[in-house]
């Protein structure tokens, strides 16, 4: 006679509170292609500013944090776009 003759089967480990890979329902994870528009925009809008506004320090760092802002949001909203299985 076996001397553990409770043991447990690994399946009766089950961990109820895994969380599966899906996205959280937010604004850029819903229309990821409009913030990709967005973010563009604001990379155009930073490079305008940049270019023509730019003579005094304010203009200079609104163009900096429009560019940075752009930059972030259109790979954010990149990374969110579904992708399409091969098969």
């Amino acid at each position: 006679m076996p001397t553990n003759k409770n043991k447990r089967k690994a399946h009766t480990h089950s961990k109820p509170n895994v969380v599966q890979n899906t996205q959280r329902p937010g604004l850029i994870t819903s229309y990821p292609k409009v913030f990709v528009s967005v973010g563009l925009f604001f990379v155009a809008l930073g490079f305008y500013l940049l270019t023509f506004e730019s003579q005094n320090n304010a203009m200079f760092g609104l163009a900096m944090i429009a560019l940075i802002a752009g930059v972030v949001t259109t790979l954010y909203a990149k990374i969110a776009i579904p992708k399409k299985n091969k098969d």
